[in-house]
């Protein structure tokens, strides 16, 4: 099946933007991008379970999955991280242990759980940056 032009367009107009995001970015704003696509594919995965579709609720969970284990669980550095770096591994397990129950059960309060979690967590991350932009020091 063939889809048109500007749909082709758009499409790889989108993927260039998101490389160049990423080819851009600091330490600290990847992982804020890491944060952004986790919470955008969180609600997709609850408006999903709300309408009952599963296929889709299915797909972004499990993408909502990979970003944790392997964006933001992988990026903890527990040496340097200390007692955050643990607590912050907690509650990825915590929100990966709930988001396989949600997925199973299709259950979309679980799913608003972990969205919930998430958001205090990455509003810290994005309040340590000091004004010129740079990461605070570690």
């Amino acid at each position: 099946m063939y889809s048109s032009v500007s749909s082709r367009s758009a499409a790889a107009y989108k993927r260039v933007g998101v490389q160049t995001s990423v080819e851009g970015a600091n330490p600290h704003q990847l992982i804020s991008l890491l944060y952004e696509a986790l919470l955008q594919s969180l609600r997709l995965a609850h408006g999903a379970t709300m309408r009952g579709d599963i296929e889709t609720k299915g797909k972004e969970i499990g993408k909502s999955v990979r970003i944790l284990e392997e964006g933001l669980k992988a990026s903890l550095n527990d040496a340097a991280g200390g007692e955050l770096a643990t607590n912050l591994r907690g509650v990825y397990n915590y929100s990966i242990s709930r988001l396989t129950r949600a997925n199973l059960n299709n259950d979309a309060p679980m799913i608003n759980e972990v969205i919930e979690l998430i958001l205090p967590v990455y509003g810290a991350w994005k309040s340590i940056a000091n004004p010129a932009g740079q990461p605070a020091a570690s």
